[in-house]
């Protein structure tokens, strides 16, 4: 699926439309899950020529649930399934024809661009993630390159919802830290038995908005990731036994823009 808010070539994928198997049938695209190299490199195949790219030819994420976003380059093409030497859940470019992968099962991707000074973002927003302020961390590595915030267009994915992704404390209280009382209290809901249900994709909004982002140029997927296990792969359906889909976005050559 893709977004009408983002004028470049991106994508968010489903787990539909790949060669692999059982409970990381079709389109898996993170290793570690019991897939094959050969699958996994197919079905990126199948995805970067979409781009127009190969299959080693896009720069990738390697999350550990923290805030740090890396600046990627030419030097940064990764080779499908090798280790990645980095540890980045946001990763941003200047670079033309560089497609940018982050990965999720149920946390929320969130691509960004800035078409008036050419840069491009792609961030993996878990809960932690997010509360640790990722998205300032993005906006910040986006503004080295020269982006601006009030230029800035940013597409959040498919993700688990408010109506599944069930918690305790620790989440609001994050959240709240986070956001402020205010800008949190809508993303939050809690219910008789104690536990919190929390709108992970609505609080990324928010927080880009208190970045600088417009509302207008924010565009929020509705779909959750949980209620629709069967195109996309949940973490917390599967109870971990599942695969990841992608979500790329690509910054076009200079004479390739409109």
């Amino acid at each position: 699926m893709t977004s009408d808010c983002i004028p470049f070539r991106h994508a968010f994928t489903t787990r539909l439309g790949g060669v692999s198997t059982g409970y990381l049938s079709s389109l898996n695209l993170i290793g570690g899950h019991g897939d094959e190299t050969e699958n996994i490199r197919e079905n990126f195949r199948r995805v970067t020529a979409l781009f127009g790219v190969g299959v080693d030819d896009c720069a990738v994420t390697r999350q550990v649930h923290g805030n740090t976003v890396r600046t990627v380059t030419e030097a940064d093409r990764h080779v499908c399934c090798s280790p990645v030497s980095y540890e980045a859940d946001g990763i941003v470019t200047a670079t033309p024809g560089l497609p940018l992968f982050c990965f999720t099962a149920d946390c929320v991707p969130v691509l960004l661009c800035d078409p008036v000074h050419a840069v491009v973002g792609a961030v993996h927003c878990g809960w932690r993630s997010s509360t640790a302020d990722i998205l300032k961390n993005a906006l910040k590595a986006m503004g080295a390159l020269g982006a601006e915030a009030a230029e800035i267009r940013a597409a959040i994915g498919p993700a688990i919802g408010k109506c599944c992704f069930e918690t305790d404390a620790d989440v609001p209280e994050a959240v709240i830290a986070w956001l402020g009382a205010k800008d949190a209290a809508p993303t939050i809901k809690q219910r008789e038995d104690g536990k919190y249900l929390v709108d992970l994709r609505e609080a990324n909004a928010r927080r880009l908005t208190q970045l600088g982002v417009l509302p207008e140029h924010i565009d929020l997927s509705e779909e959750c990731t949980f209620c629709s296990h069967e195109k996309y792969f949940s973490h917390r359906y599967t109870r971990g036994k599942r695969g990841g889909q992608g979500a790329c976005i690509m910054l076009p050559k200079p004479e390739e823009r409109l």
